[in-house]
């Protein structure tokens, strides 16, 4: 059943911020430029086939012991000093099952790091003491009977470029190619794919449409994934459609519905229908100490796609769609980001009204909603008003 269609206008934009912010009177809203706008239908629940939606679960991760050094990556908020949990910190690297490299670039190839990432396990690089770009001549894919976990460390050092040609790493553990490896693949505890101290940039997964498409840069489906100091720059999926996103990062269906961790991280300058960072159906998100600025949403006609449209233009740097799932920002920045239609920085929708979002100790600024919004910059459907505090949204 769809929702019937909500007008907002300034005056309620303001006011819905501040009804949200109860409790937390630190956090300060403003409702910008005066905003018209009829808020899209939403659809019930727009899952892929075979997900489901479970209640989020609780996270549930030993202490890593402690990395190894890394050159410096400048990613992230660096003003954000939200504690991480076990489950977002960084991965022992230190015992690698493959390093790709002898010592300089020469040996540092899209081929190698191909050939290790379908094996399995710890990968990290030996490229020389200079940052390198290893530039993929082909897409790198998970083999889901190939080990419970793939670690990808960059050590500070490596940027992998998709060359504006291609998606850059994929695991589906539905997808026969890869490898069925038990009876429930839209809810398997493994493998668990972590990327750390690494850029990716110019991923590309436009004609993609396996599984909805999207991930220009990253594409999970299924088991575990972390996203830990890392910085994700002028990725692009599909310019226009409903539901499809994320030109950094698309994630479906992780183990009852434990959460996507995304720490320290950067994403900048990504392009697509939906989700210019990330994007997601019926997936739950910690997203801590984060930076997205840059990012747009370029589709247009909405979700579901209004008549004579192609659909999309929502969620500029996050876009989340589906059932019980939560959305849990703290210590982040989203500014300068851009939305044709409704959400400049965040587009929440719970089509069952069960999900939850909580934004703490950020900064979203500036980011703007072509055409609808219920809070400055964020469009929100779910069980009840998001949780605000101590932060800036305006």
């Amino acid at each position: 059943m769809r929702t019937p269609r909500i007008w907002l206008v300034a005056a309620t934009v303001a006011a819905l911020g501040v009804a949200g912010c109860s409790g937390s009177p630190r956090t300060t809203f403003s409702s910008g430029t005066p905003l018209v706008a009829t808020a899209p239908s939403i659809p019930a629940a727009s899952s892929p086939p075979g997900a489901s939606a479970r209640p989020s679960g609780s996270a549930s991760a030993t202490p890593s012991p402690k990395p190894k050094p890394v050159a410096t990556l400048h990613a992230g908020n660096p003003s954000g000093h939200t504690s991480i949990p076990a489950a977002g910190r960084p991965i022992n690297t230190s015992h690698p099952d493959h390093v790709i490299g002898t010592g300089t670039p020469a040996g540092c190839t899209s081929a190698a790091l191909v050939k290790a990432v379908a094996a399995g396990g710890v990968i990290t690089f030996k490229c020389g003491p200079a940052p390198v770009t290893i530039t993929m001549t082909a897409t790198a894919k998970v083999r889901n009977d190939h080990g419970s976990r793939v670690v990808i460390d960059g050590g500070g050092l490596v940027t992998l470029s998709g060359a504006g040609k291609r998606r850059i790493l994929y695991m589906d553990t539905c997808d026969p190619a890869q490898k069925w490896t038990t009876s429930h693949c839209d809810n398997q505890s493994t493998p668990r794919l972590t990327v750390q101290n690494i850029t990716f940039t110019k991923g590309n997964s436009t004609g993609q449409t396996y599984e909805g498409g999207g991930g220009g840069a990253i594409f999970d489906r299924g088991g575990r994934l972390a996203v830990i100091n890392a910085k994700f720059t002028d990725n692009r999926c599909d310019s226009s459609g409903p539901d499809l996103g994320g030109a950094a990062i698309r994630a479906l269906s992780q183990y009852n519905n434990d959460p996507v961790y995304v720490v320290n991280s950067t994403f900048t300058d990504g392009i697509c229908s939906n989700g210019g960072g990330l994007s997601s159906i019926g997936v739950s998100w910690t997203v801590l100490n984060c930076l997205f600025t840059g990012n747009r949403a370029i589709g247009s006609g909405a979700n579901p796609a209004a008549s004579g449209t192609p659909g999309g233009g929502s969620g500029a740097a996050i876009y989340n769609d589906g059932n019980t799932y939560v959305l849990t920002i703290a210590g982040t920045v989203m500014t300068s980001n851009n939305a044709n239609e409704g959400g400049g920085a965040i587009f929440y929708v719970s089509n069952d009204r069960t999900g939850t979002m909580s934004i703490a100790n950020s900064t979203l600024t500036h980011n703007k909603s072509g055409k609808f919004q219920n809070y400055p910059g964020i469009f929100f459907l779910g069980a009840h008003a998001p949780t605000f505090s101590h932060s800036t949204i305006k």
